[in-house]
């Protein structure tokens, strides 16, 4: 595991730049955290890394958006599924097959569409309203990879 304090949305962006520099095709990344928490945030910062030129914004009444960078970008947002199987009805697992990132909010909610291996981005406040705790904890020999390297490209931050 590795745990950043970040201190501001510019900050807390750049991480995920630097995550997203790090993630390659099938990889998946579940985010959980509270409301406004900065989920959304970091996504954008992620999809920043992938070279993602759209502009991210959250998912909540998509469920899924889809973006072009250096590899397809899902972001998911669970909040408002009842079920795996509203997943299910709308090809979920045909985004696996896709070669893509995926990337979910809320991904806690329905841990049954969430694969073996994966990260975790765990976004807490604990202060002031910009300031983050991002604990990132890989389940997965390649997820441990990503958190190591993640932690050395992002050491002055943490």
């Amino acid at each position: 595991m590795c745990e950043i304090h970040s201190y501001s949305d510019e900050v807390t962006e750049a991480v995920g730049r630097e995550l997203g520099k790090l993630l390659g095709p099938g990889d998946f990344v579940s985010l959980i955290g509270n409301l406004g928490a900065g989920k959304t945030t970091l996504v954008r910062g992620i999809a920043s890394g992938l070279a993602v030129m759209d502009t991210v914004s959250s998912p909540s009444f998509l469920i899924i958006q889809e973006y072009r960078g250096r590899y397809p970008v899902f972001h998911g947002d669970f909040y408002r599924l009842g079920s795996y199987q509203e997943l299910e009805d709308i090809g979920w697992d045909e985004y696996f097959r896709r070669e893509g990132i995926i990337l979910v909010e809320w991904g806690n909610l329905i841990p049954e569409a969430i694969p073996e291996d994966y990260l975790e981005v765990e976004i807490q406040q604990p202060g002031s309203v910009t300031e983050r705790l991002l604990k990132f904890i890989p389940y997965g020999k390649h997820y441990r990879s990503v958190v190591e390297e993640l932690a050395r490209k992002c050491e002055s931050w943490g």
